[in-house]
């Protein structure tokens, strides 16, 4: 089904040839579109780039702060299109009026500097993107670490805001040259399989050995001709599991074809690897070998052929329920339970967003469950559409009558099941859902109120076969139904009547509408001589998501007010985290006051140390991997906020997490091994002079009460912009006087 070539190779004549030099790399697809938004001097392997984005895109989570961090850098006007979709926190439900407020705040702020804004349910973000604004050769940046248009031609990136705000202040995205990877695609699937069936598959081959981590995924084969543009997307858009930077397919007719239905057609070129096109691996995967996939509690790569779990039901939950037992820290955690005469059921479907919301997807789940119904017990089965377009076709060619007659609900364009804000199951609650993620906690519940429940992804092919029996876990392969997808209608009227669209007519003199949730940013201190950082969390999971560093869910609704936001972080994972950061800051506080606490005198004094220059304390945490996931600044400014200046760790999970550390002033420390305990203080000398000059190695000194353990942090290379970040604090302060 899935070989990796871990080795480099070059394309020839459709095959891979082991490599012998370097020669061809820009003969790929990523080399041409880099090489054309590069603004330094040399695009080649290893270089650095400094990217230009020819469009932006945020959502409601994140957009807010974007512009307030801009708006204080000295934002004049929006360089690019700069699309402000609200899809996340939609409902308006939770926390009185500051979801709406933001709403307010978004469209005033589009109006102000040359916005888009797209209302509540409109459209999902990534699915307004790829309607409106993706093409081949482009790149966009999005805060959103779905960012994958790379079936249409674009290569897209998942970022935190920061790295939107540089954008907005006509800045680069600054990156090492990537590896690229080739995917090459052959055969074609078999009915019953889905796009998330084939991005499953990927994801549990490459994510564990981290075979793609920080690389371009370029798509090739001939393959890709079998394959509908939207079937495309939906593998796409699950690339960003793999933990790979971006993605770029090539492009044809098919494509074409979908950007001329929304009267973009010039938006259209053909993409291609040149023969001999250089690799630093590659992926081959026989698409008429696929079947259908799940991707079990507690993350997408957890991946198991869903016709094995369906024969050897307690042996695969059961050693689940083992491994999410010990990740948890939670006996009560059950899975075997689902299992009644020998088959597993489940108690809720969800096909929603930007991987599951297609019209594709929608359509052949309506097949599938034409004329049959989902019962009337515990089971029920819930559908969003990814943009009103899609829904107006659904409703036009009898998709949703047929869903609508089974007691499927249908709903509207929003991103809630995604990560906790929408159809959360009940306690114990076992959910199927064709959504991107199924990280502990993000349906929704709450484990420090006791409540549990969990998620597998599946495709929306076998979670309509599963609604049609009951909720009896069901493989959609083998099924009859008609899989034969109608042409789409696009009806581009929808939007024209309803988005605001400024792009290049900013009016300076709009007030922007503050809600009062909406806060500045706290000031933020640059970086001193010295660092007295005592560790505050200390996180032995082999990965944490930003799901864990910073809860999604209701709790984003406070993402416009820093300090509030702030007392959730690790409320899931280390629930004492915040009383012990705050305990820090209040000791720096009193620092600046002039007065040094006792304990940070006393392990001064058992260190034997005598600091000489300025001197300033804060928070640290470690984790083994940290930050996976969601591109959320806050997983990293909700440390910041609450006096965080650093991370340790053994490796990042993610560069969009390290990116969002340093732009928030905080260093990105890397340990050999887990050596520290709550409660240490770790002490570095010059650390300012030894990061000013560039130094990699930061010896440290950890006084455990009496015990002093001397040992040294590294920091992977930084670039000049980055370094002067962190000594200046945050991005914010490095804009004011630079």
């Amino acid at each position: 089904m899935i070989k990796l070539i871990n080795y480099a190779v070059n394309y020839v004549d459709s095959k891979f040839v082991k490599a012998t030099s370097t020669d061809g790399y820009t003969k790929t697809m990523a080399y041409s579109i880099l090489k054309n938004h590069n603004q330094a001097d040399v695009t080649e392997k290893n270089a650095p780039l400094r990217i230009k984005f020819d469009a932006l895109a945020s959502h409601d989570i994140t957009y807010v702060g974007i512009i307030q961090t801009a708006k204080a850098s000295g934002l004049k006007k929006f360089p690019v299109p700069y699309v402000l979709t609200n899809c996340h926190n939609s409902l308006c439900a939770v926390g009185g009026t500051i979801n709406e407020d933001d709403h307010l705040f978004g469209l005033s702020a589009a109006k102000k500097y040359g916005g888009i804004y797209v209302p509540a349910h409109q459209a999902v973000i990534h699915t307004f993107m790829r309607e409106n604004f993706a093409g081949c050769g482009k790149m966009i940046l999005g805060s959103d670490s779905h960012t994958r248009y790379g079936a249409l031609g674009t290569m897209a990136i998942g970022e935190g805001g920061p790295e939107l705000v540089k954008q907005l202040l006509s800045k680069t995205y600054d990156v090492k040259y990537p590896d690229v990877i080739a995917v090459k695609l052959t055969g074609n699937v078999r009915k019953g399989v889905g796009p998330q069936d084939v991005a499953l598959a990927l994801i549990g081959e490459v994510f564990k050995s981290g075979f793609v981590k920080n690389k371009v995924l370029e798509f090739v084969g001939d393959g890709i001709k079998n394959l509908s543009v939207e079937f495309r997307n939906g593998i796409d858009v699950m690339t960003t599991e793999s933990t790979c930077l971006t993605s770029i397919w090539e492009t044809d007719c098919k494509v074409k074809e979908y950007l001329a239905k929304r009267g973009r057609e010039c938006e259209y070129k053909e993409l291609k690897a040149g023969e001999g096109a250089y690799y630093d691996g590659a992926v081959e995967i026989d698409l008429s070998k696929v079947e259908p996939m799940i991707a079990m509690p507690f993350h997408p790569s957890n991946v198991y052929k869903l016709a094995d779990v369906i024969a050897n039901p307690y042996e695969i939950l059961h050693k689940v329920e083992l491994e999410g037992r010990e990740l948890l820290k939670n006996e009560n955690f059950t899975l075997t339970d689902k299992i009644v005469d020998g088959k597993i059921m489940v108690n809720q479907g969800i096909i929603a967003g930007c991987a599951g919301g297609t019209y594709d997807n929608i359509y052949e789940a309506s097949q599938i469950l034409n004329n049959k119904s989902i019962g009337s017990n515990t089971f029920t089965m819930s559908v969003y559409p990814s943009s009103t377009p899609v829904y107006m076709q659904l409703v036009k060619d009898g998709s949703f009558q047929r869903l609508i007659e089974t007691g499927t609900i249908i709903k509207t364009a929003f991103c809630g099941p995604c990560f906790g804000a929408g159809d959360v199951p009940s306690n114990n609650g076992f959910s199927i859902r064709h959504t991107t993620r199924n990280f502990e906690n993000r349906e929704g519940s709450k484990p420090n109120e006791k409540q549990l429940a969990s998620v597998a992804l599946m495709d929306a092919r076998s979670i309509a076969a599963t609604a049609a029996n009951g909720g009896v876990l069901t493989s959609a392969l083998g099924i009859d139904y008609d899989n034969e997808v109608p042409e789409f209608t696009y009806d581009k009227n929808i939007y024209s009547n309803r988005v605001y669209n400024g792009f290049g007519k900013a009016q300076e003199n709009e007030e922007i509408i503050y809600g009062p949730n909406i806060c500045d940013w706290p000031e933020m201190i640059n970086l001193t001589d010295n660092l007295l950082m005592k560790m505050v969390a200390v996180i032995d999971d082999p990965v944490t998501t930003t799901d864990e560093l910073i809860p999604s869910g209701e709790t984003s609704s406070y993402r416009s007010n820093p300090l509030r936001l702030a007392e959730f972080a690790l409320s899931r994972k280390e629930p004492n985290y915040v009383p012990r950061a705050k305990a820090v800051k209040e000791s720096e506080l009193n620092r600046r006051n002039g007065s040094l606490d006792a304990e940070y005198i006393d392990a001064l004094n058992t260190a034997n140390i005598n600091l000489k220059g300025s001197v300033s304390i804060g928070s640290v945490i470690y984790a083994n991997k940290p930050g996976d996931g969601s591109a959320r600044e806050q997983a990293a400014s909700c440390q910041r906020v609450l006096g965080g200046v650093g991370n340790i760790a053994k490796e990042y999970a993610t560069k969009r997490y390290r990116s969002n550390l340093i732009n928030w002033g905080m260093l990105p420390f890397i340990a050999k091994e887990n050596i520290f305990e709550v409660n240490d203080i770790v002490i570095i000398e010059n650390v300012k002079e030894k990061l000013v000059n560039n130094d990699l190695v930061f010896p440290v000194t950890i006084v455990r009460g009496n015990e002093v353990i001397k040992d040294e942090l590294k920091i992977d290379a930084l670039t000049d912009n980055e370094r002067q970040i962190i000594k200046d604090g945050c991005l914010i302060n490095y804009y004011k006087v630079n």
